[in-house]
């Protein structure tokens, strides 16, 4: 699990930081389909990928 958590922070930075698409985000951090990626993200962080983005920029 601390593999996971460890993309997830990644992949959150990713989403912080900058405008790529979250299909783009999950290959980066090593995640075949962007479903996946959103699945396992909403999991650890309790919102999914775009939804949790929207928050962090205000």
């Amino acid at each position: 699990m601390a593999h996971a958590t460890g993309r997830m922070q990644l992949g959150a930075g990713l989403l912080r930081k900058g405008h790529a698409k979250v299909a783009t985000v999950a290959q980066e951090v090593g995640y075949d389909s962007e479903a996946a990626f959103a699945r396992a993200f909403k999991r650890l962080v309790g919102q999914p990928p775009a939804a949790w983005r929207r928050s962090q920029t205000g």
